[in-house]
C-alpha cells in the first residue's frame, strides 16, 4: 500500500458490514478513517488492491495534513495494528 490516505476506498456492502461488526477489535481512535478500513480488511483476509493515482499541483487551497503530527499518529496506528494482526 503506497498511499493509504488517498481518500478513495471501495468495498462490497457485505464486506463492510463484516468489517463494521468487528470494528471494536482495533478501537476507534482513527482520525482519518482509513485505518479502520484497511486493517479491518486485512484482518478479515479480504483482497486489497492498490491502484496508483496521479497527483498534480493544487490549483486552490492548502492541505489539512500536518506531516509530523499526523505522521506520528499514523505510525502509532500502524504499530498498534501490527501488534493486533501479529505482523511483528
Amino acid at each position: 500500500m503506497k498511499d493509504t490516505l488517498c481518500g478513495t476506498k471501495a468495498m462490497w456492502r457485505k464486506d463492510y458490514e463484516l468489517l463494521a461488526a468487528n470494528r471494536a477489535y482495533f478501537g476507534d481512535f482513527d482520525p482519518f478513517g482509513d485505518f479502520d478500513l484497511l486493517f479491518g480488511a486485512a484482518k478479515l483476509n479480504l483482497k486489497i488492491v492498490d491502484l496508483p493515482i496521479r497527483y498534480r499541483e493544487r490549483t486552490y487551497g492548502t492541505t489539512n495534513i500536518r506531516r509530523w503530527k499526523h505522521g506520528w499518529i499514523l505510525l502509532s496506528m500502524v504499530l498498534f495494528a501490527a501488534n493486533r494482526i501479529k505482523f511483528v
